[in-house]
């Protein structure tokens, strides 16, 4: 038989990211596992080094920069409205919340943020809290799918195709917008988009009960989530851990509420923390039961900016969503630091002008998920491997913005 000849001789593994336990170095009894770089609950490519007694898992070692993107170093050699597309494609489940952070950054640079009208404003936080609930459906439904429930998954992708149809009919485009703009935004909502998305949320409140009865109440789904993960609110401080996977470690911490950027501050809104219902405070079941809650509130965020859309700052022919879009942006020279609640927790711009180019000097995103993600070894040491599963898929990573 032909030997096979293989193009790379294996020595040129010795430049990547070494493993940090060697073979030499174990024990009787355990094993080093990898895990990824594909794997169906890091939702991206993630490789995973995983040190096992028998099943227990001892530690967890992620290794990155399999998606790596240059998005920082993109960002340096575009305008700043050009740098709006990249941003799209971090968290690109979450596209218009993320574009929302951007463009009130640049807009605090250009010390305008006083003069946005109150109808963009508000179209901001609509299409942000439907973008919330578009990536708070996929974290559950590939979350349940990785657990091993198949139908939770096909419910929640039905009902996303509602929200990416109404952003699809508002933007042109189906996950990836460029729609919030610096100043303003891309076009007005279409006629007829506040009545339709009235339907939708008419549509989806009992959909988010028989979720609850389907998924959170389901016996199986309990046993897997419940006590596993466990989190505890002072580690997950010390990390930088935010969003749900705080908020189910019973931390009441949300920017919406703290920050009060947008109109948030002018709405009402509760901020659902876990409670240790089926288990511990800060497992696997609160991170989800979290999720779930949330769904509920944006859909009240959602009412509440229709309602102002309709009745306050109506529709308006002589209205020019770009009337406030700079034609040359050039900021003075100073550094900022933005940041807002995205549906994975915070997302963070640090951004440089050098007050002489049209283009930022530096710009550096501070991720959620790569926060989120540096906890996963103190969370899952003890667990079994089964449940290492569990616990990934709990965190929602996207890893177009942990590699971005």
């Amino acid at each position: 038989m032909k030997e096979i000849q293989y193009k790379y001789h294996p020595d040129h593994l010795k430049n990547s990211e070494p493993n940090k336990y060697q073979e030499r170095d174990l024990l009787p009894g355990q094993m080093i596992i990898n895990i990824g770089p594909q794997h169906p609950s890091t939702h991206g490519v993630l490789r995973l080094e995983v040190l096992t007694d028998g099943e227990v898992v001892l530690d967890v070692v992620p290794h990155l920069g399999y998606l790596h993107r240059c998005f920082e170093k993109h960002a340096e050699s575009l305008t700043y409205p050009q740098v709006i597309p990249y941003v799209d494609r971090m968290d690109y489940l979450a596209a218009m919340n993320s574009e929302h952070v951007y463009a009130m950054g640049v807009e605090r640079m250009l010390g305008i943020t006083e003069q946005i009208p109150k109808r963009v404003e508000y179209i901001r936080v609509l299409v942000a809290e439907l973008n919330r609930l578009a990536s708070h459906f996929v974290a559950l439904g590939t979350y349940a799918l990785d657990i091993g429930a198949f139908t939770p998954f096909l419910w929640m992708m039905r009902d996303r195709e509602h929200i990416l149809r109404l952003l699809e009919w508002t933007s042109g485009a189906r996950m990836l917008y460029n729609y919030i703009w610096i100043g303003g935004l891309y076009y007005d909502l279409p006629v007829g988009f506040e009545e339709r998305c009235a339907e939708f949320v008419t549509y989806l409140k009992p959909k988010l009960i028989e979720l609850n009865q389907l998924v959170m109440d389901n016996k199986i789904f309990v046993e897997r989530t419940a006590n596993i993960g466990v989190l505890d609110p002072d580690l997950a401080i010390n990390y930088g851990v935010s969003g749900p996977m705080l908020r189910g470690s019973g931390l009441a911490y949300d920017l919406r509420k703290v920050d009060g950027y947008a109109v948030y501050s002018e709405i009402d809104f509760d901020i659902p923390v876990g409670q240790g219902l089926m288990g511990t405070v800060g497992d696997c079941w609160d991170r989800t039961y979290v999720r779930v809650q949330e769904c509920q509130e944006s859909l009240k965020i959602i009412a509440q900016c229709l309602e102002k859309l309709t009745m306050d700052y109506k529709r308006d022919r002589d209205f020019d969503p770009r009337a406030l879009v700079p034609k040359k942006i050039r900021p003075k020279a100073q550094d900022i630091y933005v940041r807002a609640e995205n549906p994975k927790g915070e997302l963070g711009f640090f951004m440089r002008s050098d007050g002489k180019s049209d283009k930022p000097s530096r710009v550096k995103a501070r991720s959620a998920c790569f926060s989120n993600l540096s906890i996963i070894h103190e969370i899952s040491k003890g667990a079994l491997l089964a449940d290492l599963v569990a616990i990934i898929g709990s965190i929602d990573l996207v890893l177009g913005e942990v590699d971005r």
